[in-house]
């Protein structure tokens, strides 16, 4: 019988020899938000143990999403933000309370952006409206009526009575 390895002990191969993004397969298409790994290949995909995953949910860094029981399951965009959140730990040097902001402050930053395209959109669309209702008063007007040059003005005054 062959001994478990211990559940705190590191990947036995490195995350390197894994695909960068997943291949899609023969099923339905995905997008990166759809949660499809399970915790032990999204830790291979991240190249983290499962144990450090469970850590980060815990602390709210990156929160996966559930099946029906209960269990974890990660997007491609989860995978991502966990390969974010090593780098920024290991390589710069930020506690794991730093990148819980930097991870707000980039959140809040793409909500942000949603809200300026959708403003953008709408204003796109109001301003072809105003266009629109330019153009139909300038049809409706008549075509009949000539106009007049009103740049000389005459005021008459009654003279004295005689």
């Amino acid at each position: 019988m062959k001994p478990r390895p211990s559940r705190t002990a590191d990947p036995p191969h490195p995350p390197a020899a894994l695909p960068a993004t997943p291949q899609p397969g023969p099923g339905p298409a995905h997008d990166d938000d759809t949660p499809v790994y399970v915790i032990s290949i999204a830790a291979q995909l991240a190249g983290m143990h499962p144990q450090t995953l469970r850590a980060y949910d815990r602390l709210g860094l990156v929160t996966p999403g559930r099946t029906s029981g209960r269990g974890r399951r990660y997007s491609v965009r989860d995978v991502a933000m966990l390969r974010e959140v090593q780098r920024l730990s290991q390589e710069e040097g930020i506690n794991l309370q730093g990148i819980r902001r930097i991870l707000d402050l980039g959140s809040q930053v793409m909500i942000l952006k949603d809200q300026i395209r959708q403003l953008t959109e709408e204003l796109a669309l109001a301003h072809a409206e105003a266009e629109r209702r330019v153009a139909d008063a300038h049809r409706s007007h008549r075509r009949d009526l000539v106009p007049i040059d009103r740049g000389a003005i005459v005021v008459w005054r009654p003279g004295p009575r005689r």
